[in-house]
């Protein structure tokens, strides 16, 4: 058996085990015990503390969200930050124990298999009775939606966008002012900063270890160039094009460049990403919105300054992942009615305002980001921008995590062999694809 089929079949190993945690939940997709039947419309505020759990990449956003609701309702939120590489194990833990939190948030490509596997009770009628639903970002609502029953909303939104370093790019002899606007220039600006040859900058970088970091990063110049990764069930990889190719191979190409990509960018497991970038060593690279706020405080204090624009692909065209937490309450809840009462609460646009316009945050709540950022500052304005065109996409996939986010998916060592091996992507696509069909 030669190497590449001994990974991919380890992984698949591997992505089988972790469909262990929830086997308990039973998998029908019709949530558990608990029932929002009959709730008031806008939930209960009576003085109930509510538990929630959300991941640590959105720590600032979700204490945010919360103290404002403990603030100014009867209702108190208990919020547990977990770390992302704890998640799963943990609500697998809960799930079986019948001790998960009121109201649970977790990565919205994950959101798919949960809600199958009957974590979530079921909102349809609450959210559907939203006065204003057409105005919420529907990726987190579609993640969550199982033949027709409803049980997420957005919690925190997060998207792709490019970065670059200003004070790296003008020693570099760029314009400063001038990020990438394809494929062609992200490449030709990142080397250009390798050039430098400056102790310990790099032109780019990539989470080579993290499926998780690298679909975040690489779909939107896929989608921007009208290409699909997955077909519509997500149950079979469209990995195999010609985009793809071209953001592999430009990753590849600054690889073989010295100091193209940052060191540690093969073994970096998604752990410390975003680091490298924030503090000053990479000239250009994809980054995460809800990790630029602590940039834009340090340039107050005499940071580098930062560039942000929308991801591109090979023609111009321009996409994002719309990612972040969506957010349910969960089979075990004893608190319905109250936990619903943060949901609708946290959908309204004043609270949308308030909660993340104000505080410089990306809000799900189209209109709120229409018209809540006129005298934001004019990146924050960038990077809202890519979620009002419409343009940016929530792959949903029930196997999502086994395909693509597990350590040592297919999806990861596709991107390994392409960008420091010599790959076939034809054939690294069939593997993602024998995962997603699995399931």
């Amino acid at each position: 058996m030669s190497f590449n089929k001994v990974t991919r079949a380890l992984a698949g190993i591997a992505a089988a085990a972790m469909l262990i945690p929830l086997a308990a939940c039973g998998g029908s997709g019709n949530g558990g015990s608990a029932t929002a039947e009959g709730i008031p419309a806008k939930g209960t505020d009576d003085g109930t503390e509510i538990t929630l759990w959300t991941r640590s990449p959105l720590e600032r956003q979700a204490k945010a969200a919360v103290e404002a609701y403990n603030k100014s309702h009867k209702n108190q939120v208990k919020l547990e930050i977990i770390p992302n590489d704890d998640m799963e194990g943990k609500v697998g833990g809960a799930s079986q124990t019948d001790s998960l939190p009121d109201i649970l948030a977790g990565d919205v490509v994950r959101i798919p298999y949960w809600a199958s596997e009957g974590i979530f009770t079921e909102i349809t009628d609450q959210i559907n009775g939203l006065d204003n639903l057409k105005d919420i970002q529907q990726g987190h609502i579609k993640a969550g939606t199982v033949d027709g029953a409803e049980y997420t909303l957005p919690f925190i939104t997060d998207v792709s966008v490019w970065v670059w370093n200003k004070d790296l790019y003008k020693e570099a002899g760029l314009d400063p002012e001038q990020g990438p606007t394809d494929i062609k220039t992200f490449t030709e600006q990142a080397k250009k900063v390798a050039a430098l040859n400056k102790d310990g900058v790099a032109g780019s970088y990539l989470a080579g270890q993290s499926g998780g970091a690298l679909v975040f990063d690489l779909f939107p110049s896929v989608w921007a160039d009208g290409e699909s990764v997955m077909n519509d069930d997500g149950t079979e990889a469209t990995l195999n094009n010609d985009s793809m190719k071209a953001v592999l191979d430009s990753y590849k190409e600054l690889a073989n460049t010295t100091n193209g990509l940052g060191a540690g960018s093969k073994e970096e497991t998604g752990a410390t990403w975003t680091a490298p970038f924030a503090n000053g060593k990479i000239g250009v690279m994809p980054y995460p919105n809800t990790s630029l706020n602590d940039i834009f405080d340090a340039e107050k204090s005499g940071g580098f300054q930062v560039g942000v624009t929308p991801i591109a692909g090979t023609s111009g065209k321009t996409s994002t992942f719309l990612g972040g937490d969506a957010m349910g309450i969960s089979k075990d809840s004893k608190h319905v009615a109250q936990a619903w009462n943060f949901l609708y609460w946290l959908m309204q646009s004043d609270t949308q305002k308030e909660v993340f316009a104000d505080n410089g945050y990306t809000a799900s709540n189209i209109q709120t980001l229409k018209t809540a950022y006129k005298d934001a500052d004019p990146r924050i304005q960038t990077i809202n921008s890519t979620i009002i065109d419409g343009n940016g996409q929530t792959p949903k996939s029930a196997a999502f995590n086994e395909a693509f986010n597990a350590a040592g998916s297919p999806w990861q060592l596709l991107v390994q062999n392409a960008v420091w091996g010599s790959g076939n992507l034809k054939s690294d696509n069939q593997a993602v694809t024998d995962v997603l069909s699995a399931q």
